[in-house]
């Protein structure tokens, strides 16, 4: 992409010279013996100079999409909502942490504008709108072929000498930035004659340091590093410059969760959301499903275009079956993309074993399960609604509301199909008291269905009662901190607020709470929870029994928004109508 013309050394120039030695003690005498070659400003090696000391533009590319210009400090963004102010370099890896805070990877950024740009030789151009700045990147030549050279830098600070045609030295700066540098290059005419105050210092895009004598030393080091590395001049603002060993440790060192797939600009994820990926040193990567039924394909990396990729294979799985280019090695994730709408994005899960009995065992005991759905017969159990579930040794299991503890036996098996089972035995409580078999095993649930899910049982682990998560923890302080009322209810377009106007809620300790409709008034005591559940979302669990006055009321609300007077919650019914209900303190 980028030519290179033979060095010249100007000869005739340096017969001239050697004409006029006799005024050689008018001009001030150059700096070392061998530094009197000097360069056209306009000459091939002048051009790498240029180029060398050009304005990179790549680093903001996660904002403006462009490698031929960079958007000045300060300025602010909006992203998924959020108003980020950028003052320095650092500050774009905040945009960064944003994006990989959401999953699904539709990412945008909005600019605030005016803004001022800088172009490769430091021009400042002020742009208005949206528009101004595509227009401004279709100029833009990405994929390394701009004409910048990113694989080696100066060090400053450098002198820069200017001579007349008789190589007498006419005048000399400092220069200490590549700004100075390129600006004080652009301004010389093409004959002019330049030179450096050598030895001067270089450093490579690997940290390396070389020094170089003279100015053909110059341009050899300049040419044979141009091509040395990834600018980084593309969209690709994930890629973090890592090797390919690098990647082959990072893909054997644990297991993988499948948590986007895009194919053909079709989006696959639900079908392989936390499926399993397990690379292992000879090449072979098993990929399991969510219950445990595993295929397995081949592996491997090479570089292609200073880039990572990662070819897999399967007999039976075309939408992983491609060579991908990996594009981020950061924060527990890799991202492959193959083109527009062709990307997976896989998350490091070091905690996933293989799906055995024992493993299952494990799994139950090292933590409570609190009950997201119970489904007997096509119907929702909603009495069950955030109890909990402790599977101790021994067989024996406990489910608990806090008030009220049941006892029984519990049991991993496997059926005729080598499918996990877990037989539930429990008197008092018929709703559990199933063999329940095993139907999805993600990071933090599991899901146990029979007959095609007319009977289901889905639970959330909860560690230690969410003891180490502050927000759960301030949430439970609020709401235990006063009385409540209900300041909105609607269901779909459909305002009921003033069905529940009288009530009042007090949210107690030992998940215990009491709702009062007035002095003379029926009461109604439930079961509350505040959970981080296993998509990390925060969620209020209300329970209030067979008591059908509040039937409306049960579910596991997702929290949208909490002060320390007004909490609002959300949920989405199986028929896809959204519940909005908002308590306020009184």
């Amino acid at each position: 992409m980028k030519k290179f013309m033979s060095y010249l050394m100007y000869g005739s120039l340096l017969l001239v010279a050697l004409n006029f030695t006799s005024c050689q003690e008018e001009f001030e005498e150059l700096p070392g013996e061998d530094n009197q070659e000097a360069i056209l400003a306009s000459s091939s090696t002048g051009q790498l100079i240029q180029r060398t000391s050009s304005k990179d533009g790549s680093y903001d590319n996660i904002v403006d999409g462009a490698s031929c210009f960079a958007i000045n400090f300060p300025y602010v963004v909006n992203v998924h909502g959020l108003e980020v102010e950028i003052d320095a370099i650092e500050d774009l890896k905040l945009i960064k942490q944003l994006f990989d805070e959401v999953e699904i990877d539709d990412d945008i950024v909005d600019i605030v504008f005016p803004i001022t740009i800088t172009l490769s030789d430091y021009t400042e151009i002020k742009i208005n709108n949206r528009e101004e700045l595509r227009e401004r990147a279709k100029e833009c030549l990405e994929g390394g072929d701009d004409d910048d050279i990113e694989c080696i830098d100066f060090v400053y600070p450098i002198v820069v000498y200017s001579f007349d045609i008789n190589l007498q030295q006419t005048g000399n700066v400092t220069v200490q930035n590549d700004m100075q540098l390129r600006r004080y290059f652009a301004e010389r005419g093409d004959d002019d004659l330049l030179s450096f105050d050598f030895p001067i210092t270089l450093e490579l895009y690997d940290d390396t340091k070389i020094s170089v004598s003279n100015n053909a030393e110059l341009a050899h080091a300049i040419e044979t590093a141009k091509n040395a590395c990834d600018e980084d001049d593309d969209n690709d603002y994930h890629d973090n410059d890592f090797t390919q060993e690098r990647l082959e440790e990072y893909l054997v060192a644990c297991p993988w969760l499948v948590r986007e797939v895009f194919r053909a600009n079709l989006d696959n994820t639900d079908q392989y959301f936390d499926y399993v990926m397990n690379f292992t040193e000879d090449g072979k990567v098993v990929m399991k499903d969510r219950i445990g039924n595993s295929l397995t394909g081949t592996w491997i990396t090479r570089i292609a275009e200073h880039r990572v990729l990662l070819k897999l294979e399967f007999e039976a799985l075309a939408d992983f079956s491609l060579e991908w280019f990996v594009y981020d090695l950061d924060n527990g994730k890799i991202k492959l993309y193959a083109g527009e709408g062709e990307r997976i994005i896989m998350k490091k899960a070091c905690d996933i074993v293989d799906n055995t009995p024992d493993t299952l065992r494990e799994i139950l005991k090292e933590c409570s399960w609190v009950i997201k759905k119970v489904k007997l017969n096509n119907e929702e159990v909603d009495r069950l609604l955030g109890y909990e579930f402790n599977f101790h040794a021994e067989g024996v299991v406990t489910l608990s509301n806090e008030s009220n503890i049941s006892e029984g036996q519990w049991a991993i098996t496997t059926n005729a199909q080598g499918r996990l089972v877990m037989a539930i035995t429990m008197g008092d409580e018929p709703g559990v008291s199933f063999e329940w078999l095993l139907s999805d095993l993600r990071d933090k649930r599991l899901k146990f269905s029979i007959e095609d899910d007319n009977y289901e049982l889905i639970l959330e682990r909860v560690c230690d009662n969410n003891a180490n998560d502050g927000d759960v923890a301030e949430i439970r302080n609020i709401l235990m901190g006063g009385q409540w009322m209900v300041a909105k209810y609607t269901e779909g377009e459909k305002d009921e607020t003033q069905n529940y106007a009288a009530f009042t809620f007090a949210f107690q300790a030992e998940l215990a709470v009491n709702v009062t409709t007035g002095e003379t008034g029926p009461t109604y005591p439930g079961l509350w929870r505040i959970i981080r559940d296993s998509e990390g979302e925060l969620k209020c669990y209300l329970n209030f029994g067979l008591a059908t006055a509040m039937q409306v009321l049960m579910d596991d609300w997702k929290i949208v928004s909490v002060t320390s007077s007004r909490i609002e919650l959300k949920n989405i019914s199986g028929d896809n109508t959204t519940e909005i209900l908002v308590f306020e303190k009184k």
